[in-house]
């Protein structure tokens, strides 16, 4: 996701070359650094893990293919995620009292970015909240996850707001170093949509019908976003070439927006309600199947650029793999994990047991890889590759 790529200068050493987020490998074996100092350097860049955690709950009771018992699995797999949130920020608050480096941490001109992933987290533990636990005749939970909803989008839209004003006037960025991790600001407010989606359709029409609207507004903003910045990153791409082998995990970020505007657009429309109309006549049943159709349009025209971006990042990781863990690589999961949800959902519209069995090959996959970055994650953390004195995303380039 999420790391600036830096090339090298005339007369250069292998070891100028040879960076890892703006370091270069350490040769000798790491000094001894207590845990205290060690929490200085647990970045926001964690939330990564938790943000995919719960994409994975959402994806496993959005399976088309479905067995016994699965969603017991999915529950166990929410709650764990819940657990890892609460740790998460535990040890972010922990950190922030024992250094006092909040705001610091905020301004950094790369850890900053990576606050947005907070507020992904929180709009997959909201998703999942609805689906796990949600009722259409549960009024009382229906209006929470209404008001949470609501809260959301004031959230992360100053977030959208405030953060980029303070990047566009603060920090200076080369573009020929431009990385997906500039699409982050962005990102949480566009998930409003998707969040929208999912809480739509048990929304009664009084709260379904601003809730959907909201949700293409800000899905809308998003995306578009979002799009600006993969001008600049095809620029990159042309010019400089392919991002140094670790960072290239972080080239799947750009599967995210088009994968979850397709999500939410489409399953924006099931929560339509069938009186949607604000004049209430006849043709509103037929009005909803006529935007039904354009969102389905829409998300298979999304779900190909996802796809193309997907290929992109798969034959780059493959032609050279990173050498060395970092917290970026959570960005090989919760992208894909919506790229896979728009599939599942496009192949419930279209009614195709192909489309249907490609996502559950799919899901198998994002599971697996969920699997093996969490271990890698774990391991990274005890053989200090991070949360360690220059190896993690609070050092400038």
């Amino acid at each position: 996701m999420f790391h600036h790529e830096n090339h090298p200068t005339p007369g250069s050493s292998q070891s100028d070359i040879e960076m890892l987020g703006g370091h270069k490998y350490e040769e000798e074996k790491p000094t001894q650094v207590g845990l205290r100092e060690r929490l200085r350097h647990f970045t926001w860049a964690w939330y990564t893990l938790t943000m995919s955690g719960g994409g994975l709950a959402v994806l496993i009771i959005n399976q088309p293919n479905s067995f016994r018992g699965l969603r017991e699995i999915g529950i166990a797999v929410y709650i764990i995620n819940l657990i890892f949130f609460a740790l998460v920020c535990s040890t972010m608050a922990t950190r922030f009292i024992l250094h006092g480096n909040l705001m610091e941490s905020l301004r950094h001109d790369r850890e900053g970015l990576f606050f947005p992933t907070f507020w992904l987290s929180v709009a997959t533990i909201i998703c999942g909240l609805s689906k796990y636990f949600g009722s259409e005749d549960n009024q009382a939970f229906q209006y929470a996850l209404e008001v949470l909803f609501w809260i959301y989008c004031v959230c992360t839209l100053l977030v959208a707001i405030v953060q980029y004003s303070f990047v566009f006037s603060s920090h200076r960025y080369g573009l020929q170093s431009m990385m997906p991790s500039w699409i982050l600001p962005a990102f949480p407010i566009m998930l409003s949509g998707t969040i929208a989606s999912v809480i739509g359709e048990q929304q009664p029409a009084r709260a379904a019908l601003p809730i959907i609207g909201a949700g293409v507004t800000f899905q809308g903003l998003g995306f578009s976003i979002s799009f600006m910045m993969y001008a600049h990153y095809i620029g990159r791409l042309m010019e400089s070439g392919l991002p140094h082998s670790d960072h290239r995990p972080g080239m799947f970020i750009c599967v995210g927006p088009p994968a979850f505007t397709a999500l939410a657009l489409v399953g924006m429309t099931k929560g339509l309600p069938e009186d949607f109309s604000l004049l209430h006549d006849e043709f509103a049943i037929q009005d909803g199947r006529t935007i039904e159709l354009m969102a389905i349009a829409a998300g298979v025209f999304l779900w190909a650029l996802s796809f193309w971006f997907f290929c992109i990042a798969v034959i780059a990781v493959i032609r050279s793999p990173p050498k060395a863990f970092h917290l970026n690589w959570w960005a090989m999961v919760f992208p894909n994990t919506g790229f896979t949800l728009a599939t599942i959902t496009l192949g419930n519209v279209l009614n195709s047991p192909g489309i249907q069995a490609v996502s559950s090959a799919m899901s198998i996959c994002i599971v697996c890889m969920f699997i093996f970055v969490l271990i890698n994650n774990v391991r990274a953390v005890i053989r200090k590759d991070i949360m360690y004195p220059g190896k993690d995303e609070d050092v400038s380039e």
